[in-house]
């Protein structure tokens, strides 16, 4: 699946996005609840007493969100925000399979992630800054303003930003293809971009389309 870049963003933002066909979303999974909880553990142990803007890796996506006009004390990260419900000792978020999976890889490498249900979108699709009046509707919040923000736009309008995706295109138990994106700072390197897409695509077949 392809996911083009806005010229005006391509030097502040990079995109990864992973098509994930033939997809299995149950409402659980005691094995990745499991994997859940040990990474959870690890960061617990790893990082105690620590605020999570004090963890390092936290500062890619800050500084993506700078890099993007969004102050990052005010909006936090997607990944950061699951971090610090973990070093509060707070539950992890649990929704279904394919989007718990999809956070533990945004808690794994520290960078926001969207997901989305490969049949709810109409390519072509475009990351740019949302203009006045553009917006959509959250899971489980009212309307998010996209005006000056980036967003992943497809040809029935916006569905998905670094922070928070739309009700429109969410994955549920009757999602069969899926539609992954991890935003990244254009300057990641090259091996570490594709230890992601190897692990990040790993993770989910072992968890969701077994």
């Amino acid at each position: 699946m392809n996911v083009s870049v806005h010229p005006s963003l391509e030097t502040r933002v990079g995109v990864l996005a992973l098509e994930i066909p033939s997809v299995r979303v149950a409402s659980d999974d005691p094995a990745l609840d499991e994997e859940i909880r040990l990474q959870a553990a690890r960061l617990e142990e790893l990082h105690r007493g620590k605020r999570s803007s004090q963890v390092d890796g936290t500062g890619r996506a800050r500084d993506l969100y700078k890099a993007l006009g969004i102050d990052p004390t005010k909006t936090r990260p997607s990944s950061e925000a699951l971090l610090r419900r973990v070093l509060q000792g707070n539950p992890f978020p649990r929704i279904n399979t394919l989007v718990d999976c999809v956070n533990l890889l945004s808690l794994r490498f520290l960078l926001p992630y969207g997901l989305y249900d490969l049949q709810s979108i109409r390519p072509p699709i475009e990351l740019r800054i949302g203009k006045a009046g553009e917006g959509y509707s959250g899971i489980r919040k009212d309307r998010v303003n996209l005006e000056g923000r980036p967003a992943l736009f497809d040809s029935e309008g916006p569905f998905g930003n670094p922070t928070s995706d739309s009700d429109r295109a969410k994955i549920t138990l009757s999602t069969t293809a899926g539609l992954v994106v991890c935003f990244h700072p254009p300057s990641l390197p090259e091996a570490e971009l594709e230890r992601i897409r190897k692990e990040s695509v790993a993770t989910i077949d072992r968890f969701c389309r077994g």
